[in-house]
């Protein structure tokens, strides 16, 4: 990737970004532990966000 990114591409890398954590504790406390992960976490090696 190039080191100089367009505008569009830097937002949608920031907000990949501050998506990309895990679930809260406390959730997983007050759902018994039913809710541990969810769908959109990505790591950043292996996969690719969209365009």
């Amino acid at each position: 990737m190039a080191r100089n990114k367009p505008l569009p591409k830097k937002l949608r890398l920031g907000k990949a970004g501050k998506q990309n954590v895990a679930v809260p504790a406390w959730i997983i406390v007050k759902t018994r532990g039913r809710v541990r992960t969810h769908p959109k976490r990505r790591h950043w090696r292996s996969s690719r966000l969209q365009r």
